[in-house]
């Protein structure tokens, strides 16, 4: 299993809402601060997306992504100049969405999901992410169409079953969107996301991702990615934002945290499945990265 996909099974994301919404023409709605990541891409028509914070407002146009990491307020728009309304006063009718009311009243129909992503799994897949992920090239938008015209005819024309689909294919959009930033080689990306694409430090990842037991060092793992000790580190630091022994050490807790709620197995037994010659080293490790004693973290 790839890297991202490991990470991504540990999440165990919750979901907020999945689904569609619908702005009308003259409309203007405002979304409070957020937990979670939100994710929504346009299915018809074309709004404007402002987040606090960020001057210039962004246009949406039909095929557009956007991605929101937990963050401050925001606003839709189909126009810009109308006063703006609480998403709370309006949420029973723009979240209901049937054919008649897109072909007789709507202006933008968006699709997608709002999900809660928590702990360090979620802080390594969304680190270094701008406050606003804009989805926009064609190439890009070709990439979703598949997941966005079946999330799209999912909400139009449901039928038994459609939520689970819905909230799916919402999820689904979500990774593909965070494939394509970090596909995007825009000068200043950083992140875990980033250094899955770096042909170097992919390879560094996929190593310590495949055999965490393995006694890594920086020497061994520069020398998996091609690299000059020096020059590995550096380049690692900067773009992964921990040093590779560090990230290996949260990689084998991620794991570690997940057998312990999950499976029967002592805390000896993962100490050495994960590399540790001492269980006392282990339980240390653990405390350390985690804050709390494995013994805390119990299978439920």
């Amino acid at each position: 299993m790839d890297p991202l996909s490991q990470l991504l099974s540990l999440l165990k994301p919750e979901s907020f809402a999945s689904g569609g919404v619908v702005l009308t023409a003259d409309m203007s709605v405002q979304w409070p601060a957020h937990e979670g990541v939100k994710c929504y891409a346009v299915v018809t028509g074309e709004c404007w997306l402002s987040v606090e914070g960020i001057t210039e407002p962004i246009r949406l146009a039909a095929g557009d992504c956007y991605l929101l990491p937990p963050g401050p307020s925001f606003r839709l728009a189909t126009d810009l100049s109308v006063k703006t309304v609480d998403f709370q006063m309006l949420r029973a009718e723009m979240v209901s969405v049937t054919a008649e009311k897109l072909v007789e009243k709507s202006s933008c129909l968006l699709v997608g999901g709002h999900f809660f992503l928590a702990g360090r799994a979620a802080q390594m897949l969304l680190g270094g992410l701008p406050q606003i992920v804009h989805i926009r090239k064609d190439r890009d938008k070709a990439a979703m169409r598949w997941a966005l015209e079946r999330l799209s005819q999912e909400v139009r024309e449901p039928e038994p079953g459609s939520g689970l689909i819905v909230q799916q294919l919402a999820f689904m959009l979500l990774i593909q969107a965070l494939r394509l930033h970090a596909s995007d080689n825009q000068k200043g990306n950083a992140g875990w996301l980033v250094a899955l694409r770096d042909k170097k430090l992919s390879v560094a990842l996929a190593c310590m991702h495949q055999n965490p037991e393995q006694k890594w060092t920086l020497n061994t793992l520069a020398l998996q990615a091609g690299m000059s000790r020096a020059a590995f580190a550096k380049h690692f630091g900067q773009t992964v934002g921990i040093t590779p022994i560090e990230y290996l050490t949260q990689w084998r807790m991620l794991l570690a945290s997940d057998r312990l709620q999950r499976s029967g197995e002592t805390i000896s037994g993962i100490s050495a499945a994960l590399g540790y010659e001492s269980e006392s080293a282990f339980r240390k490790a653990f405390k350390r990265v985690t804050g709390v004693p494995p013994g805390k973290v119990t299978r439920t």
